[in-house]
């Protein structure tokens, strides 16, 4: 029998009939996997679709439907899908070997090639996901400064290991999440981003803080965006104190600029977390920053110092595959200029959604930085002007704190029907292979889906 409910929605509706042979899949998939998913950022009501093939800024479902792709491997295909240079080195490297247990040259071209673009990177370590470079990164500066306290900001996220689970996603008062001991918890002092003067303060007063971490995009890839002059101010009080200022670059890593959001913003860390673009779209991540902080993990370095010295053992860090992606897309990112091409996409495609909800009369906003773009869909009725909308006038509790699932379904079930996949932000990452075609289909899809919405008042004119 199915899980899914019956409903009134023509937009579910509609979003059913055509993707049936998801369905289908979906109530094989949720025998065997929690809620018929592997990654939270696919859970849809009432299922997601199931994606047969990619190419460029599109893919297919396994029902044939095409889409517009905005979920773009996460933010991780920043090349866009299957790009043939990336195929062709992964196929290349498929015939040599997939795991030696040895070291190898691509992993030092690939590290050759993160510290050629990014600002703070004087050295490198690989790790097999984003998660586990935030994990390492934080004992990194546990072990350089050797203090305690992570300060982090309510909202940002940084993977889900148990150092920064709390506040990310959920539990903003700092309390833990299930599973994770308070004790834990509390090595983590939660602050605002509304305004930058706490925190200083914060740093300023307290001599037990190993590292202020933060995402430079503000929390969730920008969707709620820091005020100007926050990551300086932090970088100056940071150097002031010795407390080692930690960019999450997971994101915003050669996609903001070649050299990720500091070599945009003209501010360079102490240490970084690099993954999605950093890998070529493979599994991948890393830890760059100061050699001094870096020689945490070196065997010479601590034996030198006569300090213990950090294990980091890891079955898949650098693995050949990822390499091999890596340093194909990296190349063809410097040589490029992909990121740049992406921004300017993205930025078209964000004027052009905007004139969408001033001509429909939706009080909606259309807002982000570099090439991600993100919705407000008003979830909390404020007075919003599509035309003027701020999203630094809302503030974090009306931007992320605020829930609006059941909206927000509807819209990402609307743009399918008409052929574009966002993520449930609601928004979306373009890629390098974005151009005018999906710009305008795009434009299209919002347009049919607030329609529909107003049809069935989940959306009420401005």
């Amino acid at each position: 029998m199915s899980s899914v409910a019956p409903t009134n929605s023509a937009i579910v509706t509609d979003y059913k009939a055509r993707t049936q042979g998801s369905g289908a899949l979906f109530e094989r998939a949720r025998k065997v996997l929690p809620s018929g998913i592997t990654h939270d950022a696919r859970y849809l009501d009432p299922y997601s679709i199931h994606v047969a093939k990619a190419k460029g800024p599109r893919k297919w479902d396994v029902d044939g439907n095409e889409y517009v792709d905005y979920f773009g491997g996460h933010g991780a295909m920043l090349l866009g899908h299957s790009h043939p240079a990336v195929i062709d080195a992964v196929k290349r490297q498929m015939d040599l070997g997939t795991h030696y247990g040895s070291s190898h040259e691509l992993e030092v071209r690939w590290a050759e090639l993160v510290c050629e673009l990014i600002p703070s990177a004087e050295k490198v370590r690989f790790t097999a996901s984003g998660t586990e470079a935030s994990h390492m990164a934080i004992r990194l500066a546990r072990a350089y400064t050797g203090k305690d306290k992570i300060v982090r900001f309510i909202g940002h996220f940084h993977g889900w290991h148990d150092n920064v689970a709390a506040g990310a996603t959920s539990n903003y008062d700092g309390s833990s999440v299930p599973g994770v001991v308070q004790s834990v918890t509390d090595l983590t002092i939660l602050m605002p981003t509304d305004d930058v003067a706490p925190t200083v303060k914060l740093l300023e007063t307290r001599d037990d803080i190993a590292a202020v971490m933060f995402e430079p995009s503000g929390a969730s890839w920008g969707q709620v965006p820091l005020p100007p002059g926050f990551v300086q101010a932090i970088r100056d009080v940071t150097a002031k104190r010795g407390v080692v200022m930690l960019m999450d670059e997971v994101i915003t890593g050669f996609r903001w600029s070649s050299g990720g959001a500091q070599k945009a913003l003209g501010i360079t860390p102490d240490l970084c977390i690099l993954a999605k673009i950093v890998a070529g779209g493979l599994p991948g991540g890393a830890v760059a920053g100061k050699r001094e902080i870096l020689d945490q993990i070196d065997h010479a370095a601590s034996a030198a110092k006569k300090r213990d010295k950090i294990a980091h053992p890891g079955t898949y860090n650098a693995n050949p595959l990822s390499a091999a992606a890596a340093v194909t897309a990296l190349s063809l990112l410097r040589d490029e200029d992909l990121a740049e091409k992406a921004n300017r996409t993205a930025a078209e495609l964000r004027t052009a959604l905007r004139q969408v909800l001033i001509e429909e009369s939706v009080p909606w906003g259309i807002y982000g930085e570099s090439s991600a773009f993100l919705i407000y869909p008003n979830p909390t009725g404020e007075d919003v002007n599509p035309a003027t909308f701020d999203p630094l006038k809302l503030g974090f509790a009306k931007l992320k704190g605020a829930k609006s699932g059941a909206l927000t379904g509807k819209i990402r079930m609307g743009l399918m029907s008409h052929g574009v996949d966002i993520m449930g932000a609601p928004g979306g990452f373009v890629s390098a292979t974005h151009g005018g075609a999906e710009i305008e289909k795009t434009v299209h899809a919002l347009r049919q889906t607030v329609r529909a919405l107003k049809a069935e008042r989940e959306v009420k004119a401005a």
